[in-house]
């Protein structure tokens, strides 16, 4: 669609990449962005195209306005605001474009994971009859591994093995610091995703790994990228279970699991961590209640370990970037199994790096630029499965070409 108009709603490190995206198109007319007055003061770059407004994204009232004047709404909040934002853009009735679940990855008790089912459902039939398309987990993980993982299995007769990675980590000349990792996106959402179980697939069994043994050695192993400079740990990376089905591979795989990758040592620093409680959002207090003036200090207060290590971290220059410093996103997927009664071994591969020009991050190019191209695709009628979609619902040729424009090369090799 010629002319679409875009609600852009976020202006973090991702957001700031769909920005540059969309004001660089044609086919977008204007783009409002919303976020707090001093981040759009700050950011937001000058063009007739692109409007700012400072509003709380909780405004449901405020928010809907802003989606009626739109064609579609890209998404880009904190993860606790996503899902209640497509509910309403479902109300409005405008398409609308995340990077993230709204499934509750980490969710354990299976009367909510039910519950969450049961809204997923609800919305994908709302969306369906207001004739839209909401797409999620269009980012890079989740996101263009999961496109890439159904293209790797249609090239097979049957899948015996499936294996996933999904990361971002410094280049070998940034690591500096004690646990040789720095921040490229969402403290938070990062230090959620360590503390979190996963479920893999092993000779056909399925094992439940606890959220504090993520990082445990015996859930480990080593993946060996000479392109990035050597070997990289990993580690299980949520239920790699769920997606059996999704990619129908159910009748055949015996093995399948879905890894994040760090440089050596990382791992061993979050697994005590983790489990002296250090990533849990559980309150504690902290100081003594005091009374009288002559006592002094601000007293008790109250905490989570996720909060205080995520501040703690967070504030540290050392965990941070410098602007002459690159990060690598990576994205792997391994499928073995047989084609034409032989056996055979799919691998697409993804190696992305920080952009010095720009700015830009590998991470947030690798889910800034796909949270515009899936705008773009619903806009244009690339995209026209309406309801609640998912990357392996998306045209894929098309998809990969406009990710290629985008200097985010895929690696395709047949064993």
């Amino acid at each position: 669609m010629a002319g679409g108009r875009v609600l852009l709603l976020g202006l973090g490190m991702q957001g700031r990449v769909a920005l540059h995206d969309l004001l660089a198109s044609r086919d977008i007319a204007q783009v409002t962005v919303v976020d707090g007055a001093q981040v759009l003061k700050e950011r937001l770059p000058k063009s007739d195209k692109v409007r700012g407004v400072t509003l709380d994204a909780s405004d449901r009232d405020g928010l809907a306005a802003l989606m009626g004047q739109s064609d579609v709404v890209i998404e880009l909040l904190p993860g606790r605001l996503s899902l209640p934002t497509a509910k309403l853009a479902a109300e409005v009735g405008v398409s609308s474009v995340s990077t993230m679940y709204y499934t509750n990855p980490g969710e354990e008790d299976p009367a909510k994971v039910a519950a969450r089912r049961d809204e997923l459902a609800a919305l994908d039939e709302k969306a369906k009859k207001k004739g839209i398309t909401q797409l999620c987990e269009f980012g890079m993980d989740p996101g263009i591994d999961l496109a890439l993982s159904l293209q790797a299995v249609r090239e097979l007769d049957e899948v015996y093995e499936f294996y996933s990675y999904g990361a971002g980590f410094p280049e070998r000349a940034a690591c500096n610091n004690p646990i040789n990792y720095k921040f490229s996106w969402s403290i938070e959402g990062l230090f959620h995703s360590y503390y979190r179980p996963a479920r893999i697939l092993k000779d056909g069994a399925v094992v439940d790994i606890a959220a504090a043994d993520q990082f445990a050695p015996a859930n480990m192993h080593y993946l060996d990228i000479p392109e990035v400079g050597g070997r990289l740990e990993s580690f299980p990376n949520g239920d790699a279970i769920k997606y059996i089905d999704e990619l129908g591979i159910g009748k055949t795989v015996r093995s399948m699991a879905r890894y994040t990758n760090r440089w050596p040592g990382h791992g061993a620093f979050w697994e005590v961590a983790a489990k002296c409680g250090f990533l849990t959002e559980v309150p504690v207090k902290v100081g003594q209640a005091k009374t009288g003036a002559a006592q002094g200090g601000a007293g008790e207060v109250t905490v989570t370990p996720l909060d205080f290590i995520t501040a703690l971290m967070g504030s540290q220059k050392q965990f941070h970037y410098a602007d002459s410093e690159r990060d690598v996103a990576l994205i792997r997927i391994d499928a073995r199994g047989k084609k034409g009664g032989r056996p055979a071994r799919v691998i697409y591969q993804i190696i992305d790096y920080r952009d010095l020009a720009t700015g830009f991050t590998a991470m947030s190019r690798t889910v800034g630029y796909p949270a515009s191209i899936g705008a773009h695709m619903i806009l244009d009628g690339t995209i026209k499965q309406r309801g609640l979609i998912y990357p392996t619902d998306v045209p894929f040729q098309p998809y990969m070409d406009e990710l290629e424009k985008r200097g985010i090369k895929v690696e395709h090799v047949v064993e």
